[in-house]
Order: structure tokens, then sequence, then C-alpha cells
């Protein structure tokens, strides 16, 4: 059984929503509004994304990498309670912070990072 109820998607370019309500006035093109769903995007849900979440980074020599042991300590460039980055396919997607959800560690995104597509 399948739910065919339609969920409405943001226009990530910042414009109205089709069939939003501009200034009280419901907008249509042609009479008939339109509504993006989640079920338009179904085409996409089977394609494998990397999702990465940096918590920092730190430079170090090799000789310095192998010397390290278990329990070492790395300093990283973030400061605690700094926001973390979160990449999709190596892009700058989000930031976020981290969560503990009963034993496991979650993010939880903060921000959305719009760029420029060129």
């Amino acid at each position: 059984m399948t739910d065919e109820r339609k969920v409405p998607l943001p226009d990530l370019n910042g414009a109205p929503m089709p069939g939003a309500a501009v200034d009280g006035a419901a907008s249509a093109a042609g009479g008939e509004s339109i509504v993006r769903g989640a079920a338009d995007l179904e085409a996409v849900f089977d394609v494998p994304v990397q999702v990465s979440a940096v918590l920092g980074r730190a430079r170090m020599d090799v000789g310095q990498l192998l010397k390290l042991s278990p329990g070492a300590v790395l300093e990283l460039d973030r400061k605690v309670g700094e926001a973390i980055d979160i990449y999709v396919n190596n892009r700058l997607v989000a930031r976020g912070e981290v969560v503990l959800v009963e034993d496991k560690l979650g993010i939880t995104m903060t921000e959305i990072i719009k760029s420029d597509r060129t």
C-alpha cells in the first residue's frame, strides 16, 4: 500500500512555491495550482551519495602519524561546541551539531549552505 499524499517541496532558489499564497492570494498557472511532491523524486531515491561530517582537521608529518598510539589525543582546528561541516559528495551543504541519541552519535543540521552552481 502506498501513500498518495503529496508533500510540497520548497523552491531552493527562493522563489515562492507554485500554488503557495502570495500576499494573501493564491497563485495558479492556468487556474490550476501545481504541487510537487516527494513521489516526484522517486527516480532518485536509489542514487547513492556519500555523506561526511567533518569535526575538524589536523596537519602532521607521516612520521608523527605513525607515532600515534591507541588513546592518543589529536588536536583539531575546531573548538568544542563549534559547528561541524556536512558534505554530500564532497560539496559543503550544511553545518550542524553533534548530538547523542540513546547510545549513538548523530548530527543535527542547524544551517543549510546555499552555493551558486556555475
